[in-house]
């Protein structure tokens, strides 16, 4: 027994089964962020039935008002001394993941998963306008870096357990393992990986199962039956109405940056208390913008809601989003955006039906498939966008018209200068964490680099590229053949490059083979 133990670890610690060992972790860090996040969900739905109940019972209790604001009083001090013990619990987490795959930030796992979890079930279980996903994705890379550093791995190979544990908890907050893959593919590495692809897929699927154990295996959204596109008219109002729903979400990220900027001039305990009391007025004006908003997704497919009212809806959620997200509370803008989208796209039905254009029966679909535009035009990843709608709707015949509907909404952003917000987030957030930032100590690691088409790599020499002072190629990869890294070794998009550098070299060689299709 005690041979075949150790010939067992003998070949998970050979490299030649490096995809295997991937494969196992992935499992478990699967495991335990499915039952986090399903703790984590649970918690917050019993606030989503708990709210609504509570505003219709306090009009007619007057006195409790006051008690009530009283509690958010001390959850904003709770949430402000969140953020001062550790600022990587701060927002949606997802800048911070993508930062620390950059070498740019590092986080106490630990901590921040404690901290994360007690704060974005405060604070979205209070009522703000924010996200589960943020969240869960960065509580899943907690896990997967913990397991990292329990038992002593690489430094590269942490990060390949972080990114598998975030597209874990991005899959086990939605019921959609495919959208958690391609996250961590097309969001995160930008880099289609085998090892990234291996410890993603297990543990995005194991997390599920795990949340499906406990939820069920239907979708988050309940959209009823969503009648199939079959004709050419309307394909023609999918990019209609990917391009409307593209040009709602143009003013997503400048208000959100503003919202930022107005949040630096008030004092950091302050910042808390405004949107959570902004909470408690909008639950006796409009309820239906409270919290994620699921629920007022669902509520748009059985409820005959005036455009008038639609429009209300909109500008209400955007603005309480904006009024939430900007103070730096913990909680993502995931959900708050498909929303957005949804409601974008009810209000297109809205005006395409009353101009006889579309028939009333496919109203539905452009509730669906404005949630898939919005987030396309904000985040800038289409086709993560397409297969998290198509999995959170069960909407698994309307592949094709999400891509329309998607890439056109990402082309009138991209078009229009749109940065993705993540992106854009995580600038602001290495702008404002200089100290944290610079306590990273520069570590030597092993990260593997994919050469993208018409790249500063691509057609070039390994002698003929600028590379960073630090870096040594180590490996070449071209199909299943292994190349030596010579001088004269001419590269080609499609490469894998194994490349061992220094920590803060890790932004520029991504970016000299970062993909650039237009040049």
């Amino acid at each position: 027994m005690h041979r075949r133990i150790e010939s067992a670890m003998t070949m998970l610690t050979d490299p030649r089964h490096f995809k295997l060992r991937l494969f196992i972790e992935g499992n478990i860090i699967g495991v335990a962020t499915g039952m986090v996040i399903a703790l984590f969900r649970y918690l917050l739905e019993l606030s989503e039935e708990a709210l609504p109940v509570l505003y219709r019972w306090l009009p007619d209790h007057i006195l409790w008002i006051p008690v009530w604001f009283a509690l958010l009083a001390v959850c904003a001090y709770i949430l402000y001394r969140i953020v001062r013990k550790d600022g990587m619990t701060s927002g949606s987490g997802i800048p911070q993941i993508k930062g620390i795959l950059l070498g740019e930030m590092d986080m106490n796992w630990a901590r921040v998963l404690v901290l994360k979890f007690t704060g974005a079930v405060l604070g979205i279980g209070a009522g703000m306008s924010l996200g589960r996903e943020g969240p869960s994705v960065q509580l899943g890379a907690c896990l997967g870096q913990g397991l990292g550093r329990l038992t002593h791995r690489s430094y590269a190979e942490s990060h390949y357990l972080l990114t598998a544990g975030a597209g874990a908890g991005l899959a086990a907050a939605f019921n959609a393992p495919l959208a958690g893959v391609m996250f961590c593919l097309e969001e995160l590495t930008k880099n289609f990986s085998a090892f990234v692809l291996m410890g993603a897929i297990s543990a995005a699927v194991t997390a599920t199962t795990v949340t499906q154990y406990f939820f069920g295996m239907e979708p988050v959204f309940h959209m009823g039956v969503v009648p199939v596109i079959d004709t050419g008219s309307m394909y023609v109002l999918l990019i209609a109405l990917g391009a409307f729903v593209g040009l709602l979400g143009l003013a997503f990220n400048p208000m959100l940056t503003r919202s930022q900027d107005f949040y630096k001039k008030l004092p950091a305990k302050v910042r808390p208390l405004l949107p959570l009391f902004c909470a408690g007025l909008v639950g006796f004006i409009l309820p239906q913008i409270l919290g994620g908003g699921s629920r007022l997704v669902d509520s748009l497919v059985v409820t005959n809601y005036t455009l008038i009212f639609l429009i209300v809806l909109l500008a209400g959620k955007f603005l309480f989003t904006m009024i939430c997200f900007g103070s730096g509370v913990p909680g993502g803008i995931f959900l708050p955006m498909l929303v957005l989208g949804s409601v974008g796209g009810a209000i297109f039905a809205k005006i395409v039906i009353f101009l006889g254009v579309m028939p009333e029966l496919f109203a539905v679909n452009c509730i669906v498939f404005g949630m898939a535009a919005y987030f396309s035009a904000v985040v800038k990843s289409p086709i993560t966008g397409s297969i998290l709608i198509m999995e959170m709707t069960g909407s698994f015949e309307h592949m094709l018209a999400l891509i329309i509907v998607s890439m056109t909404a990402y082309l009138v952003a991209d078009l229009t200068g749109g940065e993705p917000v993540y992106d854009m987030l995580l600038a602001r957030s290495l702008a404002v964490r200089q100290k944290i930032a610079s306590r990273i100590r520069h570590r030597r690691i092993l990260i593997e680099l994919s050469v993208g088409v018409n790249s500063a790599l691509a057609d070039a020499t390994i002698a003929e590229i600028s590379w960073p002072s630090e870096a040594v190629i180590v490996n070449v990869r071209r199909g299943s053949e292994e190349l030596a890294p010579k001088d004269d070794l001419r590269l080609q998009s499609g490469d894998a490059l194994f490349v061992l550098t220094d920590t803060g070299d890790t932004a520029a060689l991504q970016a000299l083979a970062a993909e650039h299709p237009d040049q």
